[in-house]
This record gives C-alpha cells, structure tokens and sequence, in this order.
C-alpha cells in the first residue's frame, strides 16, 4: 500500500510542479494567463461540482433501494 501511496504523490506532485513551468513559459501575456487560469480553474470546479452530485444522487438512490429491501 505505501508503494502505490508513494507512486500517486509522486504522480501528483510531478503534474503540479510540470503545470507550474508550463504556465511559466506560456506565450501569453499576464491578464491574458490569469484569465485563461481562472476560467480553466472555475471549469474544473464545476466539474468536480457536477460529478460529486451525481455520485451522491447515485448513492442515495442505492441506499433507498438497500432499505426498501428488495434484491
């Protein structure tokens, strides 16, 4: 388990540090980056909004059918 551990930090770790140098050398100009950031960060938010209520949505709908008790 600590090796998979290890390997997901690293994974991690390794696309924010890769992400950052990226944004470093973009072509863009300043306004023109924050606003692309910011758009790209609210998309992934909201996203991860969106697929969140679904799996609640879909849990809970499991859950009722566990307590109705049918198979």
């Amino acid at each position: 388990m600590s090796k998979a551990s290890s390997y997901f930090k690293g994974l991690f770790w390794g696309g924010l540090i890769a992400s950052a140098i990226v944004l470093l050398y973009t072509p863009y100009k300043g306004e023109d980056l924050k606003a692309r950031a910011r758009d790209y960060v609210d998309n992934v938010k909201d996203e991860v909004k969106e697929a969140g209520e679904a799996k609640r949505r879909e849990m809970e709908d499991e859950l009722a059918f566990l307590r109705s008790g049918k198979s």
